[in-house]
């Protein structure tokens, strides 16, 4: 919204209340995200068209933030840049020089770009999302809408808002189980738009909720959106694009999981996955794709993918920042290479499918391989890919895991796990019986295992890492050593070898200041409550 070109302080994250209409208008019916109008705040929610256009700005703030080094378009948060953070944090891929060494190697600082831009430009999601639910509030009261429009309206903004205050917790605070009752430091849970110098004066002043404070709120706003979200759109990119019930449910299971509350999980999940296989969901539709690839090959037009945020030939983060840039081999820029420590893992299969369908090398007709590379993403000319957020698969290992946790080695578990890992590998003698499984250690190892596979190059390594680095079975005990591009030949990934060479970057423990990132100095420069509660280590 065009609050009279006003420059508020660089405070509450560079972009929390820079808001042009041009930002958070994004639209047409589909989820284009180019903006095509700007107008007063104060006219943006007087007409039902407007409104629209507002809800889906705040799906392309999700898209794309300014990146604070340049203010370009870089897929922060979630466009691209939080799968590659967190992938880069991360032991299952390598950092190609230099691109995302920084994180690779945990050696950010408190104004350093990348950790920076993701408080910043979440931030600005969330103010975009808190601005969105008072206005469709007040078009209600107004009767520019309905009440029950303006209820999924709030849903979806709702939705969005909780998925950008989990992002914060997982990269700058400890995780649920560091104390007993989560009371330690989380992160600021912002639900007040702030859209005038007043409210920027008014919240400079907001510290840190607790970890615990914040999964309350995040639940709160995942349980209100499940209540008024529809289960599916008429368009059929909408359908992957936008919040739904099921999107809701789904991000629930996550949540659930990270606070190590397993009934919860199982319960949750329930609503989405039937009693047995095949696993499918009344509400959407959800189901597992007949092939691993099938997520990617139609990645707006499958039944697998529950919720992902769109990139198009208009709005995409270009070479600098799009997801098939980053990871895949040319004429991407190839800059996130798979790790042979995840590549050549026993517990991978070497006639597993998603080795083929789902991942290359680099070699071309006159040039040698060089390392193998995520086939994931594979618009390298228009970057159009969409970034998974969530799919079908999760959820299922995430009921398969508290299953085991909770009941033991189990006939659902075991079926769950089997339905994501058999439709890959295929051959009889290689797939999970009961009698694999010693005792639950075995089942949940394997569920963990299966998680590196299955959503490797999707963001999902860091946030194991950090949810599972207070568990005293499966901890990795911090950040892993990791594999320097530098050190490896081709033959270092090898299917059938387990992987022994250099880690050239060392294990930093959980302990450790570096396992959290730092509250970015353009928030503590303004924000005194924060400056104060600023993680141990980065004073």
């Amino acid at each position: 919204m065009k609050i009279k070109n006003i420059r508020f302080r660089r405070s509450l994250s560079l972009l929390l209340i820079g808001m042009t209409l041009t930002a958070i208008s994004s639209c047409e019916k589909q989820t284009d995200l180019v903006p095509n109008n700007s107008f007063a705040e104060g006219d943006a929610f007087v007409t039902p068209d407007r409104i629209a256009q507002a809800i889906n700005g705040v799906y392309s703030a999700a898209q794309a933030g300014a990146y604070s080094a340049d203010g370009s378009n870089r897929g922060y948060p979630f466009g691209a840049a939080n799968t590659e953070q967190q992938d880069a944090r991360g032991e299952d891929v390598i950092a190609v020089p230099s691109f995302f060494v920084i994180t690779y190697e945990s050696t950010y600082l408190a104004n350093s770009p990348n950790n920076t831009s993701m408080w910043e430009t979440l931030y600005a999601m969330i103010n975009r999302a808190n601005v969105v639910i008072e206005g469709v509030k007040t078009a209600a009261a107004s009767n520019v809408i309905t009440p029950q429009l303006a209820l999924q309206y709030e849903g979806e903004a709702r939705y969005l808002r909780a998925m950008g205050h989990h992002e914060l917790l997982v990269h700058f605070a400890r995780p649920y189980g560091q104390t007993p009752d989560a009371s330690h430091l989380g992160v600021p849970y912002r639900t007040v738009g702030i859209n005038t110098p007043q409210k920027v004066e008014e919240n400079l002043a907001q510290g840190r909720n607790s970890v615990k404070e914040c999964y309350d709120k995040i639940l709160e706003d995942l349980t209100f959106a499940e209540t008024n979200l529809p289960a599916t759109y008429a368009t059929a990119n909408i359908k992957v694009t936008h919040a739904t019930k099921g999107a809701a449910i789904a991000m629930k299971t996550r949540m659930y999981l990270h606070m190590g509350n397993w009934a919860k999980v199982i319960e949750e999940g329930n609503k989405i996955v039937s009693a047995s296989a095949p696993f499918t969901s009344s509400i959407g539709g959800y189901t597992l794709t007949a092939s691993p690839d099938g997520p990617f090959a139609s990645n707006y037009g499958n039944t697998e993918s529950i919720f992902s945020i769109e990139n198009n030939t208009n709005r995409s983060s270009g070479t600098n920042g799009s997801i098939s840039a980053m990871y895949s081999k040319g004429p991407g820029r190839a800059l996130i290479a798979l790790s042979p420590i995840i590549w050549n893992a026993p517990f991978w299969k070497a006639n597993d499918l998603r080795r083929t369908l789902l991942a290359s090398n680099d070699a071309t007709a006159t040039v040698a391989p060089r390392a193998y590379f995520s086939n994931k993403y594979r618009d390298q000319a228009t970057f159009t890919d969409a970034n998974p957020i969530i799919r079908y698969a999760e959820v299922l290992l995430n009921v398969a895991e508290a299953s085991a946790r909770v009941n033991g080695v189990n006939d659902r578990a075991l079926a769950l796990l089997n339905a994501v890992r058999n439709r890959s590998v295929t051959t009889v003698a290689d797939q999970y019986t009961l009698a694999n499984f010693t005792g639950p250690n075995d089942l949940i190892s394997a569920v963990l295992n299966e998680r590196r596979i299955e959503f490797l190059a999707e963001g999902h390594r860091w946030s194991d890492i950090h949810r599972l680095s207070t568990d005293a079975v499966f901890t990795t005990g911090g950040i892993p050593a990791k594999v320097s591009y530098a050190n490896t030949t081709f033959a270092s990934w090898n299917a059938t070898t387990p992987y022994t060479g250099i880690r050239g970057v060392t294990q930093i423990p959980a302990a450790d200041y570096r396992f959290v990132w730092p509250i970015p100095q353009s928030e503590t420069d303004n924000n005194s409550v924060l400056k104060g509660q600023q993680n141990p280590g980065w004073n």
